[in-house]
């Protein structure tokens, strides 16, 4: 894992150098004052990004470190489309001596692509799935509506002002039930007692009650430290644990892969009753047919995002059996989500953030 990091910031810093470089040569007429402005603002937002992670636990203003984490983690995406427009007009440029404007371009159509995807991350979609569970639950088999979110990423990029308009939205359903599939905190436990997040928390309504797993940015941030914040909430937590709701629908939730003593699914699933249905919280979608052997009715996960942006939707799609949404294995429904947030970029490109809801009817 390491190795890999170690890859991604050698290249995340040679795509630096490269846009500096051209940058230059597009601004080889300006004055020596603005040189030397520019030069200092490009390396402090390239650099925001480390500042920003090796901070994450110090406590400074909310609006400096919020304004270093956005600009920290959208340079990240910033560099990933000026050097992909870049290259392309270089390729140009062998067939066309004479173009001069590449980078003029190339700038004008990430600042347009980004504007765009600040836009649409905004505004998450509301996905409804009517699913039947041919299992039988007390109170005559009445349908249940299930409200299920993931990867909130709670901190320095989704702030209590925008938890407030998630809590709304997710109390405007008026769910019986609502999930959480992990990464519901960011990088740090800090920002969340330094807005005092778990008042936003506490609004939260859903009669039978609000249950989340740990994703792997619970344990980024220090299990210990995430679940004791998350015990201030009306959030229950699920580690390894099977609880059964009034109407008999049991929700099972399993601990994150990070969790090296996790228990297996089919270790786990002894605690289930076979005849009633059953909801599995599962951060990471992996072996999925597992979940099909224990006979899991229905099984909500997210971890993904679906990549967040293009191309990067490309990858997931290519690690994960099932990198995003709905789909049926065997007599499991399994849905995996992109993500009600979003971790670091706040840019939604190809890909949606949403909000899950089930109606779930009973036989």
């Amino acid at each position: 894992m390491p190795t890999i990091f170690i890859a991604l910031f050698c290249a995340y810093f040679a795509g630096n150098i490269y846009i500096f470089t051209r940058g230059a040569q597009a601004l080889v007429a300006q004055p020596f004052g603005v040189k030397v402005l520019l030069t200092v603002l490009f390396w402090s937002c390239a650099l925001s990004f480390a500042v920003s992670m090796l901070a994450r636990n110090v406590k400074y203003p909310d609006v400096l470190a919020h304004t270093i984490h956005e600009v920290g983690t959208g340079w990240l995406v910033f560099t990933l489309y000026m050097v992909l427009f870049l290259v392309a007009f270089d390729i140009f440029k062998l067939f066309n001596g004479s173009f001069k404007y590449g980078f003029y371009i190339s700038l004008l159509l990430t600042l347009s692509l980004l504007s765009y995807g600040y836009y649409h991350y905004q505004h998450p979609k509301t996905e409804v799935f009517n699913i039947v569970i041919n299992k039988v639950v007390n109170n005559n088999s009445s349908p249940i509506k299930v409200v299920a979110i993931s990867d909130v990423h709670l901190g320095y990029g989704t702030n209590k002002a925008q938890l407030k308009k998630y809590v709304n939205m997710i109390n405007a359903e008026k769910p019986d039930l609502i999930l959480i599939g992990g990464d519901l905190i960011d990088n740090s436990v800090t920002p969340l007692y330094a807005e005092n997040m778990q008042e936003e928390l506490s609004q939260l309504q859903a009669p039978q009650g609000i249950y989340m797993v740990p994703g792997n940015h619970e344990y980024i941030s220090g299990i210990k430290k995430s679940a004791e914040f998350i015990r201030s909430t009306p959030i229950k937590l699920l580690r390894d644990t099977v609880i059964t709701l009034p109407n008999g629908l049991q929700i099972a939730g399993r601990d994150d892969r990070h969790n090296p003593s996790r228990l297996s699914l089919r270790t786990l699933s002894q605690n289930i009753d076979p005849a009633k249905p059953v909801i599995l919280l599962d951060h990471q979608p992996y072996d999925l047919q597992e979940t099909e052997k224990a006979s899991i009715d229905l099984q909500f996960s997210g971890h993904t995002h679906r990549g967040q942006i293009w191309p990067m939707s490309l990858l997931t799609d290519r690690l994960f059996q099932q990198s995003y949404g709905y789909k049926q294995w065997g007599n499991s429904h399994i849905y995996v989500s992109s993500g009600l947030s979003l971790w670091g970029p706040p840019f939604r490109i190809g890909t949606n953030s949403e909000m899950v809801v089930f109606n779930i009817a009973f036989k």
